[in-house]
């Protein structure tokens, strides 16, 4: 049988499913956009259904195909590429609206900001990518490899653009700890990105609206992708076959898991008896370290003596890492307020401070005000009425960075990162003072916000922070509030998890466990090169494109 007949039979399938996507035009085609988009949502946690991903980016590109051919392609590329955007935004990240259902009295008027503008910005980012692609388009192989370059470019621009907001990389749909996740050791999660796009796309050039049907030459980047994808993960199972390593000291992971809404409804009182019980019962020796999440008490810890005081009493001989916000005064006499991570040990009166880190990565409208994050946003926030006023003026002060913690006291060398600054890798690449003396990460986090313990929030958060073990190869320590209470190697693979204390009041979900601290795995390539082989990998991939390049 010759090629043309062999490509006639095994592609047909595929030639009409192409055929059916492309023909689409108007609100028909925009509107399976976004419910691909929607289906790529799974190929992220808690499910990491990564064929679904390939599948949705397939249906794009040759969603694409047919807009490139109209006579407004511009346009066309970029409402498919916005629509696919904000059908994965809106599904994946369908949880952001939950933190405005805390007190829906105040806040329910401003559904419209996770349901319709979260969504809706970021997919204007992918919008403008296609666009850019589509300057570059061809029916020829080259199309996927432009693709993989201006998505992956997209990505970056997510997550650094208005303080960033890089929440469910493709890079991440991998299941972190797993073979295919070991790469972001090599590259960081923007190059596992890149790679991502570049191999889950690459089934999309078997076919196109070119009359040549040379088989080799449209399977080229699928053959590729196939050959890297096997290295890859023949790669990942070896670094995978070295079993983790322990060092001596102990860590505690506490989290009493209050509600979100219990916290605002009974006040701090029954929040701080409950992790003075954890203290008191949870078994530990001394020198243990114990940690408790973002925000732990409803009061500032350090801004309340008789916390101190019942602290002190019952932490005994072991540091206690807290999450903490913090009031300091300013030289014109005003007060500001961070949100801080620090690390207590029993003094000879009250508690000893050891060490001290301010968050200086804030959620953008969250903790960090639109007037910081906006250009001219001092000046908007006159017109906007009083309720979204509060939202734009209210907010934490950034800390000065990235920060390596030495408290030189029992407790190892550490880099802190506080809920959203787990998200981005540069966190812990460019930690200082002295990267290279630090042993582990401490993650503290309050998922209370999401209200669904076993819902996408949580899980996503939860991903994502593991690739930064993997990235570093750092081990982490996690407590989040009805999150996942957990410790993960420098591989990205959980030790063990939290489980619940006796004595929960009603509705309440503790996490406790006593783990053994990781040994720290020695320095990957991401923490010594960074993001060269994103880069390298970019050029490649504009050299394939122009010799696979044919309009």
């Amino acid at each position: 049988m010759t090629e043309d007949k062999l490509s006639s039979v095994g592609l047909a399938g595929l030639t009409g499913w192409h055929q059916t996507l492309s023909h689409l035009r108007g609100g028909a085609a925009t509107f399976l956009c976004i419910l691909l988009g929607a289906f790529a949502a799974i190929g992220f946690a808690p499910f990491h259904i990564t064929p679904a991903l390939c599948v949705s980016l397939v249906g794009l590109i040759w969603m694409l195909d047919g807009a490139r051919t109209v006579k407004r392609w511009g346009r066309a590329m970029f409402i498919r590429g916005w629509g696919f955007g904000f059908g994965f935004f809106l599904i994946s990240m369908y949880w952001t609206v939950m933190p405005f259902l805390v007190d829906p009295e105040k806040h329910a008027i401003f559904l419209w900001m996770p349901l319709i503008a979260l969504p809706g910005g970021m997919a204007l980012i992918w919008g403008t990518a296609c666009i850019l692609a589509g300057s570059f388009w061809s029916a020829s192989p080259s199309r996927v490899f432009i693709f993989a370059i201006f998505m992956a470019l997209a990505e970056l621009v997510r997550g650094s653009l208005f303080g960033g907001f890089p929440w469910n990389l493709p890079g991440t749909s991998w299941v972190p700890g797993g073979s295919m996740s070991q790469l972001a050791s090599i590259g960081g999660i923007y190059w596992l990105t890149l790679l991502t796009f570049l191999i889950l796309a690459s089934p999309a050039a078997l076919v196109d609206t070119r009359r040549s049907n040379a088989m080799l030459i449209r399977a080229l980047p699928a053959v590729l992708c196939v050959v890297l994808l096997g290295f890859a993960w023949a790669w990942g199972t070896q670094r995978l076959t070295q079993e983790t390593q322990f060092t001596d000291q102990s860590v505690v992971l506490m989290d009493a898991g209050v509600p979100q809404s219990e916290k605002f409804k009974r006040g701090g009182e029954p929040l701080l008896v409950r992790y003075i019980h954890l203290l008191r019962d949870t078994p530990s020796q001394a020198g243990d370290i114990v940690i408790w999440p973002e925000g732990a008490l409803m009061r500032g810890l350090l801004q309340d003596p008789r916390a101190l005081d019942l602290v002190v009493e019952f932490l005994g001989d072991r540091q206690l890492i807290a999450g903490s916000s913090r009031a300091a005064p300013t030289p014109d006499n005003q007060t500001v307020y961070f949100n801080s991570l620090a690390v207590l040990r029993t003094g000879a009166a009250t508690a000893d401070l050891l060490a001290l880190y301010d968050k200086h990565r804030l959620v953008p409208f969250g903790e960090l005000s639109a007037a910081e994050i906006l250009p001219f946003g001092h000046f908007f926030a006159d017109f906007l009425p009083s309720d979204m006023q509060r939202m734009v003026e209210n907010g934490f002060r950034p800390g000065a960075g990235p920060t390596v913690l030495l408290p030189q006291t029992g407790v190892p060398p550490f880099i802190p990162l506080i809920c959203y600054e787990g998200l981005f890798p540069a966190a812990v690449r460019t930690a200082s003072p002295q990267r290279s003396a630090a042993e582990w990460i401490v993650v503290i986090t309050n998922d209370a916000w999401f209200q669904m313990p076993l819902g996408l929030g949580p899980a996503q958060h939860y991903a994502q922070h593991r690739y930064r073990a993997i990235e570093s190869g750092l081990p982490m320590a996690r407590v989040a509030t009805l999150g996942v209470t957990a410790m993960v190697d420098g591989f990205g693979r959980e030790t063990e998890r939290g489980l619940p204390a006796p004595g929960d009041p009603e509705g309440w979900r503790s996490a406790v466990a006593r783990v053994a601290l990781p040994a720290r795995v020695p320095d990957t390539l991401y923490q010594r090169f960074g993001d060269t082989f994103y880069w390298i990998t970019m050029v490649l991939c504009a050299g394939l494109a122009f010799l696979t390049w044919r309009r």
